[in-house]
């Protein structure tokens, strides 16, 4: 090879080496970090130029905290927790919707007796205190009743609290089929259910001029089954032997009679009741025909009386009443084909 190619191809190589080397340097210096520049000198604590580069000292506190920053960081991480455990790290699970459905139910039967009386309580607190056959029944207490069919304890604690602690009416008053039905509530009602039953109530009134047929008593009523009832009450709504009524009842003594029958029929099948409370509208007389026959029914059966709070009767009641009409007395009187007319006057 002549001389001159062999200078040109060494030079060639010489100067591809020096490119590389060059290059590498480059690539170290731009990814190191820069060197502090050593200085013998201490700038003045007040100096307005503060030195760029920071000085041994200072590099050594930083690096320090540092590493304290990076392991409190380290240790609020799922890794650093396992790593204190010694346990590996598990990621949180989303709970779910059939996960939620196989939760354990509430152990509502290992509560005390009283704890679930008391829940009892509170569950049935918004039924009315008198009960009648009426077609609001199945909203308001009919789907309420379906608790009981959750288990067998329940049905007797629950069912047992619900009988005793309401008053039951005897005959339907409520206008309309229930009215004038062959099948009042109480025939309704399982052997059971009337035997928890402790409070019966009759009204009078409604009917006056022609009673309904189903306000009868027999045995399928089951009056002779409410053995828990220690507590009858009558309450009169109107009174037909007042003068008002001249010129449309039946004849006289017609509804006064029937009542007392009635109530003589109800004290015979429950020979049990120790007491009966009478009470009624403002418009009654205590010393009136009606009322004189009920009471005197009510003692010949040996039972005590009781005075309801409506009217406010009570043993002492001797002074003469002056009847004056009422709303109530207005509309009893119109449910039964009393005219206004003739209220207005009385």
């Amino acid at each position: 090879m002549p001389r001159k190619a062999t200078q040109q191809l060494v030079g060639r190589r010489i100067t591809t080496r020096t490119s590389r080397t060059i290059a590498t340097v480059v690539d170290n210096s731009l990814h190191a970090p820069p060197t502090p520049i050593p200085s013998n000198l201490n700038s003045p604590l007040s100096s307005a130029y503060p030195s760029t580069y920071a000085s041994e000292a200072e590099g050594d506190v930083e690096g320090q905290v540092d590493e304290h920053v990076a392991e409190a960081m380290g240790a609020l991480t799922l890794a650093g927790a396992a790593e204190a455990t010694g346990e590996a790290p598990a990621p949180p699970k989303p709970l779910s919707r059939l996960a939620r459905r196989k939760q354990k139910p509430f152990p509502f039967l290992e509560l005390p007796a009283e704890l679930r009386v008391k829940i009892y309580e509170y569950f049935f607190d918004d039924t009315h205190y008198v009960l009648d056959l009426d077609p609001d029944n199945y909203r308001r207490i009919h789907k309420k009743l379906g608790f009981l069919r959750t288990c067998r304890t329940i049905s007797l604690e629950a069912g047992y609290l619900f009988y005793s602690t309401h008053t039951f009416r005897i005959f339907p008053t409520h206008p309309g089929k229930h009215f004038k039905t062959k099948k009042p509530l109480l025939a309704r009602m399982s052997a059971r259910q009337r035997s928890w039953i402790t409070s019966l109530e009759m009204r009078l009134g409604p009917g006056w001029n022609k009673p309904p047929r189903g306000w009868v008593v027999n045995p399928a009523l089951g009056l002779h089954e409410c053995t828990s009832v220690r507590k009858l009450t009558v309450f009169v709504e109107c009174d037909p032997s007042d003068g008002i009524f001249n010129g449309f009842r039946r004849a006289d003594d017609f509804y006064e009679g029937f009542s007392r029958g009635l109530l003589t029929d109800v004290l015979t099948e429950m020979p049990f009741v120790e007491h009966v409370t009478f009470d009624a509208w403002s418009s009654v007389r205590k010393k009136g025909a009606m009322m004189r026959g009920l009471i005197n029914t009510a003692l010949s059966h040996g039972k005590q009386l009781r005075w309801g709070p409506e009217r406010g009767w009570s043993d002492l009641d001797n002074e003469e009443e002056i009847v004056v009409p009422t709303n109530d007395m207005v509309a009893t009187a119109l449910l039964n084909g009393v005219g206004m007319d003739v209220v207005i006057v009385a």
